[in-house]
């Protein structure tokens, strides 16, 4: 008996392998690529490498780091990126402040992105050339007060962290000195050790190790407490400055539209990675905390970055509308 033509049809699709699982299931297809917003061997890099080396594991597959320099290309490139989880950015403190310190973004930071978790806060320093003339922070202060512009104030590039820290304690002075921005902290710590620089507030991923070999001085940090690395080193709020308050988080974002299992098998990668001993001992030897665990999800991570957009809109206007 020959088979009806809808029985071959039914046979035929038996013998066909089944249908490919949807993409989100094989997330990730194939390695992945962290773009670094900052120069290469700069702090976000340094950042990204580790975070990249301890994601690859729960992932199953390896992700590349590819650091580009500049506040606003590296953001570019990811929001433009195909939504599939596959590029990822790597930013810091800066990014939510870049909507203030920037104009015509060719993204919108809120809208771009798919924000997928913290992973990292370190606190900030302010510093100058070793033979400033000061005894304290209160005095570096009263400097400021007194020479105003007379004064170079470094910054690792426009709406940098280095640069809001600079503009918080310009505020703190209630005077203005001249900023001077440099393509990245490297330059800018050059600059400051040779005596042509007075004054750098940076993350102290980047300064301790200048602060222990006298190289140049340290006058404040910006966190709640000391930090064990330089206990002699007093807390800007301790020193009468109590509105020099920042730290530098890092955090990873997916372009705008990326799946929702996607964001969640790569912020649970990020999660998994900040649970790994040798992150936790390379970032205690950069000074940097990890992310607390609540932070590094989706929904903490808008939140938190809204509340951010917010707070340093409120700066910069307050700054008069400059970033300086």
């Amino acid at each position: 008996m020959v088979p009806s033509r809808r029985a071959l049809i039914g046979v035929l699709a038996g013998a066909l392998p089944s249908p490919a699982p949807a993409q989100t299931d094989a997330f990730p297809a194939r390695p992945i690529t962290l773009v670094a917003a900052g120069a290469v061997g700069g702090p976000t890099d340094t950042i990204a490498r580790i975070v990249a080396e301890a994601m690859g594991p729960p992932l199953g597959q390896p992700v590349v780091v590819e650091a580009i320099g500049g506040s606003v290309v590296a953001p570019q490139r990811v929001a433009q990126a195909r939504p599939d989880g596959h590029t990822i950015l790597m930013n810091n403190t800066g990014f939510a402040a870049s909507p203030a310190t920037f104009r015509g973004l060719p993204y919108d930071v809120l809208r771009s992105f798919a924000p997928l978790g913290l992973v990292s806060e370190a606190a900030m320093t302010v510093v100058t050339r070793p033979d400033f003339p000061a005894a304290s922070f209160r005095e570096v202060l009263d400097a400021l007060r007194r020479d105003g512009d007379r004064i170079n104030f470094a910054a690792a590039g426009l709406g940098s962290s280095s640069n809001l820290c600079a503009m918080l304690v310009q505020h703190a002075a209630g005077a203005r000195a001249t900023v001077v921005s440099f393509r990245g902290t490297a330059p800018a710590m050059t600059e400051l050790i040779a005596g042509r620089i007075d004054i750098l507030c940076d993350q102290a991923t980047t300064t301790v190790p200048y602060i222990a070999d006298g190289r140049v001085r340290a006058w404040a940090v910006t966190s709640r407490e000391r930090l064990p690395a330089i206990p002699d080193v007093p807390t800007a709020a301790a020193s009468g400055a109590p509105g020099v308050a920042i730290s530098v988080w890092h955090a990873l974002y997916a372009p705008a539209g990326t799946p929702e299992p996607v964001q969640e098998r790569l912020s649970a990668a990020i999660r998994a990675a900040l649970r790994a001993p040798l992150l936790r001992a390379r970032f205690a030897e950069l000074v940097t905390s990890p992310a607390a665990e609540e932070t590094a999800t989706p929904a903490a991570h808008r939140r938190i970055l809204a509340e951010e957009v917010a707070r340093w809109r409120g700066v910069v206007e307050a700054a008069g509308g400059r970033p300086e």
